[in-house]
């Protein structure tokens, strides 16, 4: 009977523990979807204190886990963060086959949840972890393992791992600033895009020297640590006051770079108060990267602001961050004291910043500001405990710093309007502009000297350039003349003889070579005896055979055959003949001045002559030459007419 009852007992301790456990996790089941703006959107947790799915981002809407406080809810993780919002069509499923996919209108899918093993089921807890499950109920995938920038009570961030603070309180992509847990031991705030250099660092724990260290935030008390895995403690900032189960723990790098530590206390009515318990900097202005290149962070009323430097403007005046520019003109390097004619000093008080100088000297202010404005390379210096610590642009890490007796010394170039501010950085008061001295007269003439003698040799170069290609044209074009050897011209352009140059090619006619019924065939030589010619003189003709023979060596010209002998000129020239004198010159081979000369009919093999025609408006007067036109082919495969050489 007894044991009746223990195993009773047992069985109704075991479904308490089972309900409570299951109560906690409020399972989600495979299957499940959620919509950006038909419900339901969001999974909560069992008490109600945060969810996870879809909320507003920017145009669109994000997947992530929020705190659910009134009278407004506070992100503190973002799946996929610098992903692009997605429209109100997407889905966020959790499929049959264990998969937490987001899907847009456009059917693409993306994992939110990257797991090798099958999940099948998923929980919101109250801690603020999203956790899945496999079948065994073990977690395969935790939230938890991948933070953005916040840690919540009993979450832990490990060596090498590190914190990004959200772009801005609307937008929760990457932001300008980290926290990293180092494996050092170190917990260190850098800059977004810095080495993990001293030099970049602006707070730290200063728990370096021990490796495996991690950072834990304990939901019970409150207490943000930096301890081992063994519980030993490095770092402690402990809560000072009584805790309960109404409030909740966060840790954020906020987006202005400062670490804090959150506690959100319930109310009765469902409301919650945040108080900022610690945080890591009191002075906003230590925060670097806090202003951007060339501006520097003030403290006006306690509150923290950028402003340009003398002689800058932002870049972006609704986005400070991201630094100002000159709106001077650099001039070109001048050496000692004709360096400072280009140039001015402005003095800035209780300034610094974090570059390393690329000289560190020790001097007088006095010499400190006349250094740099010699100096080529400098462009901003830092003077303060004797030392003066020259830079180049641009700067970065500057701020102003009422404990410091530190001056800056500013050159500004004098070729332009620059705009100096006031003390409170705002209507910007217009500089005046002093002239700009010349150095020397020897300046102006050496410019004038050089001008000179480039547009001298300019002008000698295009000389003897113009004149050897004249020369070398005229050498070519005689050349040309003396050996008669045109090649593609003979077939393609005109050629001039004169007929003192047929007479001299014929020695005065003196060669018959034969005879037709419009006149004789004579025997010549051009280009120094190096191409026979065959000249044929007409004597006897009519006005009806001109025509005919005009008419003939038109249709032979345009007639193309391989077996055809190229006529290389025909002469026309009432000048030097009586009644008529009309000349036809064939060239290349001395077969063809054979063949003319025997009368023969049978077909010449090679072809090698091209006649030209001249009309009589073609005629020269001047000069007495005959214009000589390309004309065709003469054909030898029939018994010479009148345009050929025919035998008599």
């Amino acid at each position: 009977m007894e044991s009746t009852i223990s195993i009773l007992v047992f069985l109704v301790l075991l479904y308490l523990l089972t309900g409570v456990t299951e109560a906690q996790r409020k399972s989600i089941k495979l299957g499940s979807i959620l919509s950006p703006t038909i419900p339901p959107t969001s999974w909560f947790s069992p008490s109600s204190r945060f969810a996870f799915g879809f909320y507003q981002e920017r145009n669109g809407y994000a997947i992530g886990i929020w705190f659910v406080g009134k009278p407004e809810k506070t992100v503190v993780w973002t799946a996929n963060r610098d992903d692009l919002p997605v429209s109100p069509n997407a889905t966020l499923d959790f499929t049959k086959d264990g998969k937490l996919l987001l899907r847009n209108v456009q059917g693409q899918e993306k994992l939110i949840a990257n797991v090798s093993d099958t999940a099948s089921s998923a929980s919101m807890l109250d801690s603020g972890n999203f956790v899945l499950y496999n079948n065994e109920f073990n977690i395969i995938w935790q939230s938890f393992d991948f933070p953005t920038d916040t840690i919540l009570g009993s979450q832990i961030l490990t060596a090498g791992h590190h914190l990004v603070s959200s772009l801005s309180e609307t937008d929760h992509s990457t932001g300008r600033f980290r926290l990293k847990m180092q494996v050092d031991g170190n917990l260190v705030l850098y800059p977004s895009n810095t080495d993990d250099t001293p030099g970049d660092a602006y707070w730290a724990s200063g728990t370096f020297g021990n490796s495996e260290l991690q950072l834990y935030l304990n939901q019970s008390t409150g207490d943000l640590l930096v301890r081992n895995n063994t519980g030993y403690i490095r770092f402690r900032r402990s809560i000072q006051k009584e805790n309960s189960n109404d409030t909740i723990f966060r840790a954020t790098v906020d987006v202005n770079g400062i670490f804090r530590l959150y506690s959100h206390s319930f109310e009765g009515n469902g409301k919650s108060t945040m108080t900022i318990e610690w945080s890591a900097l009191d002075n906003q202005c230590h925060v670097k990267s806090f202003c951007g290149f060339n501006s520097y962070c003030t403290l006006m009323d306690n509150a923290a602001d950028c402003l340009c430097l003398n002689g800058f403007e932002f870049v972006d005046p609704n986005d400070k961050s991201r630094g100002c520019q000159s709106i001077f003109t650099r001039e070109s390097c001048r050496h000692g004291k004709g360096n400072a004619k280009a140039y001015n000093i402005t003095t800035l008080d209780k300034m610094t910043w974090g570059d390393r100088p690329y000289s560190d000297a020790s001097m007088t202010e006095e010499d400190c500001s006349k250094s740099c404005l010699e100096d080529c390379n400098c462009e901003a210096a830092l003077y303060g405990n004797g030392k003066c610590r020259k830079q180049k642009l641009p700067l970065r890490y500057i701020r102003r710093d009422q404990s410091l007796s530190t001056k800056a010394f500013l050159k500004l170039g004098n070729k332009t309007s620059i705009q100096e501010a006031n003390p409170n950085g705002t209507h910007p008061i217009p500089m005046k502009q002093p002239p700009v001295a010349i150095d020397s007269k020897k300046a102006n003439v050496l410019i004038v000297v050089v001008t000179l003698g480039f547009v001298t040799c300019s002008c000698v170069a295009i000389s003897v350039s113009g004149f050897f290609i004249y020369k070398d044209r005229a050498y070519r074009y005689r050349r040309l003349l003396g050996n008669g050897n045109l090649g593609l011209r003979e077939e393609l352009t005109l050629r001039m003889f004169s007929y003192n140059e047929l007479v001299k090619a014929t020695d005065g006619f003196k060669e018959e070579l034969g005879r037709g019924s419009f006149g004789a065939v004579y025997k010549g030589v051009l280009s120094r005896g190096s191409k026979l010619v065959a000249v044929k003189r007409l004597e006897k003709v009519v006005e009806e055979g001109e025509r005919e023979f005009r008419a003939e060596m038109r249709a032979i010209g345009r007639t193309h055959h391989r077996n055809l002998t190229l006529f290389f000129s025909v002469l026309y020239s009432s000048a030097f003949c009586s009644p008529l004198c009309l000349l036809s010159v064939m060239a290349d081979i001395q077969k063809d001045i054979s063949l003319l000369s025997q009368g023969l009919s049978q077909q010449l093999q090679t072809p090698s002559m091209s006649p030209i025609v001249v009309e009589d408006e073609w005629l020269d007067e001047s000069t007495e030459a005959c214009k000589l036109s390309l004309f065709g082919k003469i054909i030898h495969n029939r018994p010479y007419n009148r345009a050929a050489a025919k035998s008599p």
